[in-house]
């Protein structure tokens, strides 16, 4: 038996890059009818999980205002998320923090962003990206589409007091999905 010509092989898939999972996003979120199926409570943060590129993990996620994720990264997953209605604020720290051995780190000052993206506005995201989502309106949900790559092996979740960054908890894929 000899083995398959190259010609005849079927090549891997290549990983998504950031900006693949930024393209997928926002196109996503473009989809009238996509966001039009997202059931949405008034009161809790409502998901649909959607088939991303590559192999990637996609959420389509609804907002009622004065929601938020609370601080929290992706672990080691690479990520995109665009506003596909209604207003999120991302606020988010400029600099890579390690990820194990600490509980509590004093964070230098001027590591804070703040981001505000609009419908149809997104942004991707690297490893170990620590950040916090928000809908500050008091009034009007909020839709996004997220996408993550390789597909989230755990969330490491976050207290923020002042300059002061604590560990709370660390969720694994079956505490959300």
């Amino acid at each position: 038996m000899s083995a398959p010509s190259a010609a005849s092989a079927t090549p891997a898939t290549a990983a998504p890059t950031p900006a693949q999972l930024l393209d997928f996003v926002t196109r996503s979120a473009a989809d009238a009818e996509l966001i039009a199926s997202l059931p949405l409570d008034p009161e809790g943060r409502t998901w649909l999980r959607l088939e991303g590129p590559g192999g990637s993990e996609a959420w389509l996620i609804g907002w009622p205002p004065g929601t938020g994720t609370g601080w929290h990264d992706h672990a080691e997953s690479i990520g995109a998320f665009a506003t596909a209605s209604g207003t999120l604020k991302e606020n988010s720290l400029t600099a890579r923090i390690p990820t194990s051995a600490w509980k509590s780190l004093e964070l230098a000052e001027d590591l804070d962003r703040e981001r505000v993206l609009e419908a149809g506005e997104g942004r991707a995201f690297g490893q170990h990206h620590v950040h916090e989502v928000l809908n500050e309106s008091t009034a009007q949900h909020a839709v996004s589409v997220h996408a993550y790559y390789p597909p989230l092996p755990l969330i490491r979740r976050y207290s923020r007091t002042g300059p002061i960054l604590r560990l709370e908890d660390v969720e694994q894929p079956e505490d959300w999905q």
